[in-house]
């Protein structure tokens, strides 16, 4: 039996196999594209609100320090904003016995303005009386 060869010209079977085999796989690097820009972009906002949450919590805990030691209202303001950024609002709760810096802020970083989240942080430290100093004072306690 004689076999007929394609014409000189024209491609072969397997050159039309590689073209098509290279189409698919445009195809799936088309669809699947998406998907790693979008868990690439997740992952970044992730890692941003957890800096902005330690910033946030940091802030609070210098303000609560800075508040029991005796400093204004202002000047807690100032250390939170000067550690927690420039967005943070804060908020200082004085109930006698403890001061309580609350901290808050929008998640930061490159697509903060596109997650609605707004994290907060607070900490409490025990409120140093004038009437605790005295007493101190008085039995010879540094």
């Amino acid at each position: 039996m004689t076999q007929v060869l394609p014409a000189g010209g024209g491609p072969s079977r397997s050159q039309e196999n590689q073209v098509e085999e290279m189409g698919a796989v445009t195809a799936e690097f088309a669809i699947a594209l998406p998907a790693v820009v979008l868990l690439l972009a997740f992952l970044l906002a992730g890692g941003a609100a957890g800096i902005t949450q330690l910033r946030l919590e940091e802030a609070a805990r210098a303000g609560a320090r800075a508040s029991a030691r005796g400093e204004t209202a202002a000047s807690v303001e100032g250390i939170v904003r000067r550690l927690g950024g420039e967005g943070v609002s804060s908020s200082l709760i004085d109930d006698g016995a403890w001061l309580t810096v609350t901290a808050s802020s929008p998640v930061g970083g490159a697509l903060g303005h596109l997650i609605p989240w707004k994290l907060s942080a607070s900490a409490s430290a025990p409120a140093e009386s004038a009437s605790a100093e005295s007493a101190s004072a008085g039995s010879g306690v540094p």
